[in-house]
């Protein structure tokens, strides 16, 4: 399946929820809303012509603007096709749904993305740092992270 037959379905099915796509990039993608990402991604694992069973790569983004964003590669194994789907949320709101329901393995991705962005991920089951401490003072990869001179009263080198 092409990926402008998947974003038809989604269109049809989803309709405003599916804000944005992108058929001549290496890896063609499609944007959706935030607030719709689990029943999308549910739909994607489900339906039966889709069967996308295989997420094989979550990242957070911060594009540096006030925007962050999820972006999330999936597989269907069975029928041998692929699709990049984008969401994003503001500085002031980092909220997006978890998929970890849906693909075990969003689990840790989702928390790497919370630890180095700060994106929150709506009921994740456990949402807490996974590379840094708990007491780690901000999200290392946001562009406009200034590291902490000291922890624990010892110098961080950088």
């Amino acid at each position: 399946m092409t990926a402008q037959e998947i974003f038809d379905i989604l269109k049809t099915k989803f309709g405003d929820a599916i804000i944005e796509t992108k058929f001549d990039a290496m890896q063609p993608w499609v944007r959706i809303a935030p607030n719709k990402t689990k029943e999308i991604c549910f739909f994607l694992r489900d339906d039966s012509a889709l069967q996308f069973d295989y997420l094989s790569c979550l990242s957070g983004m911060d594009y540096n603007n006030g925007t962050f964003g999820v972006v999330y590669h999936l597989a269907s194994i069975v029928h041998r096709h692929k699709i990049v789907l984008k969401t994003f949320c503001t500085k002031d709101n980092l909220h997006i749904q978890s998929v970890s329901a849906v693909w075990g393995t969003a689990n840790w991705h989702e928390r790497e993305a919370f630890d180095l962005y700060g994106i929150i991920f709506d009921e994740h089951p456990d949402l807490r740092r996974l590379l840094m401490p708990d007491d780690w003072e901000g999200h290392p990869l946001r562009k406009d992270y200034k590291v902490q001179e000291f922890y624990h009263g010892m110098k961080v080198p950088y």
